[in-house]
């Protein structure tokens, strides 16, 4: 090649270096340019969002077991190690600006204090619409724990009644308790008159079975509130997935359900309420077999006492749509049960200090009532009469 060609080259390759010099020092002038004029506005904005934000979490969570238990109605073990579950189990993932904590601590803000969404911007630093669709995430994810959470009840004879002279041998096959509760609903105008129960206001009856240990072991939420106890646990038992009770063994029930196989009442027109008897001893088998019939039974009177004090969106008025009510329940009684796992807590009302003191809802079936079991009743009252001064009342 001639002089004159590497001269050539030579001016090709510098040219080429110039131009991409020029480019570089351009972008370089352009990006500043945006930086100064726009990215740094918009960090500082992001920055006191986010730093207000993680501040208001790390207050509710991250601080100590006070603050999470009033806050989120647990403490920090349960919390963490659902928000681990949920992780685990792939129902939850992380986002890019918020995490699973986050998530069930929204869920929770609005459960536990029957806060609304707008109430809950402050907090979160988030959108309507953002806390919103979190909180169906959640209550999804809490639901697909149902199967694992609410489980029958074992055919072992609890420690409660194994015990205890009061309720051994004539409880010995008793695994729980039911009974209906009405829970604050919010229904259109048109069949509001429906779910109008008997202390006024629209409400959903919701049915459940309660073991010895506070825990549900079957729930059936979303029944109209004028519906009777006894129709609901008709349905329940009626359905193919539905209410099962296990061979030999039996439920408590108050007055309003029939007496018959695996479901057992007290005597109707009977003292029956502790505080029915108060310093008053039982003056026959009849009242004796209902004080300690009511004193067993109570439990499930104190699981729905925990549920509702710690719940507050199931007493009082709700924000939501219908089916999600149902669905908000049953994810609180889900949570309670997991919440049990770890002891109890402030919310359930220590058994000492618990009377009891609901009636029997409508209409008694009476008519219905089983002879033979009407006469197992019979011959245990008779029994804890006779022994009556093997143990105390």
């Amino acid at each position: 090649m001639d002089d004159n060609g590497k001269t050539r080259d030579m001016l090709i390759v510098q040219a080429a270096g110039l131009v991409a010099v020029l480019c570089a020092y351009m972008a370089t002038i352009t990006t500043r340019a945006r930086i100064r004029n726009y990215r740094a506005p918009i960090r500082y904005v992001m920055l006191e969002r986010d730093v207000a934000r993680l501040s208001n979490l790390r207050f509710i969570y991250e601080t100590n077991d006070i603050n999470c238990h009033d806050l989120l109605r647990m403490n920090r073990a349960p919390f963490y190690n659902l928000c681990n579950l949920f992780h685990d189990r792939k129902l939850l993932e992380d986002s890019i600006h918020t995490c699973i904590e986050e998530q069930v601590a929204m869920f929770l803000l609005v459960v536990g204090h029957n806060h609304r969404f707008r109430e809950m911007k402050p907090i979160f630093r988030r959108s309507i619409e953002v806390i919103s669709r979190y909180f169906k995430a959640v209550l999804y994810a809490i639901g697909e724990l149902r199967d694992e959470m609410i489980q029958p009840p074992s055919n072992e004879v609890h420690p409660k009644i194994l015990h205890s002279r009061r309720f051994y041998p004539y409880f010995k096959d008793c695994v729980g308790a039911i009974d209906g509760t009405h829970v604050a609903a919010k229904v259109p105008a048109p069949i509001a008159s429906a779910f109008r129960g008997r202390k006024g206001g629209t409400t959903q009856n919701v049915m459940a079975a309660v073991d010895f240990d506070l825990k549900f072991t079957y729930v059936l939420a979303g029944w109209e509130g004028s519906a009777h106890d006894a129709l609901i646990l008709a349905d329940a038992l009626e359905r193919n997935d539905g209410f099962v009770v296990p061979a030999g063994k039996f439920y408590l029930v108050d007055a309003g359900y029939a007496v018959r196989p695996g479901f057992l009442p007290p005597y109707r027109a009977t003292r029956y309420h502790l505080t029915e008897f108060g310093e008053r001893v039982p003056q026959n088998e009849k009242e004796l077999f209902n004080l300690r019939h009511s004193s067993l039974r109570i439990t499930v009177e104190r699981a729905f006492a925990a549920f509702k004090n710690r719940w507050r969106i199931v007493d009082n008025k709700p924000h939501h749509p219908y089916p999600s009510q149902v669905k908000i329940v049953l994810a609180c009684c889900i949570l309670h049960n997991w919440i049990l796992q770890w002891g109890e807590d402030e919310f359930v009302p220590p058994e000492h200090t618990w009377t009891g003191n609901s009636a029997s809802d409508g209409v008694i079936d009476i008519e219905h009532d089983n002879r033979t079991w009407s006469q197992i009743r019979d011959g245990w009252a008779g029994h804890m009469f006779a022994d009556r001064g093997n143990s105390c009342v």
